[in-house]
């Protein structure tokens, strides 16, 4: 079955380290794996920030004030999904270390987590919703050829 159509935008902001985040998320395997992980045609920007810009978005936005990993603003989910996905750079570099992952597998699963929201997944309202949309994300990373990230 062909994978859903998708147009895509990726966006870098300009903070220390940079360069090797954009080396982990080649266009290509951002698309990838956010075509794995969709249902629908999409189109969908993806951003990768920096702590500062992260923390201000999750305040503003969730009202929690720290930086978190990913963050999903999702304005359509048909027949379009339309999205942002904001990934925050620190955040995610320390988490790849502390799990013994590589940065670009940790990306992978945070892409897949995020564009799985975008489309109404969402973990946060109860065990079978949460245990639904774990197993959905394993599913799709071993597609990728990403390990379990829940081991």
């Amino acid at each position: 079955m062909p994978l859903p159509d998708l147009t895509l935008s990726l966006q870098f902001a300009r903070f220390d380290d940079a360069a090797r985040h954009r080396d982990a998320l080649p266009r290509h395997r951002v698309a990838r794996c956010i075509r794995h992980a969709l249902e629908r045609p999409a189109e969908i920007t993806v951003r990768i920030v920096d702590a500062e810009e992260g923390q201000q978005l999750n305040r503003e936005f969730r009202g929690k004030d720290y930086a978190t990993n990913v963050l999903t603003f999702d304005y359509a989910q048909s027949p379009l999904v339309m999205a942002d996905l904001v990934l925050c750079a620190p955040v995610i570099a320390r988490e790849a270390r502390e799990a013994r992952r590589s940065l670009a597998d940790h990306y992978a699963h945070l892409l897949v987590h995020g564009t799985l929201h975008a489309q109404g997944w969402d973990h946060e309202t109860g065990e079978e919703d949460a245990e639904a949309m774990e197993a959905r994300e394993i599913e799709i990373l071993a597609g990728l050829g990403v390990r379990n990230p829940y081991r």
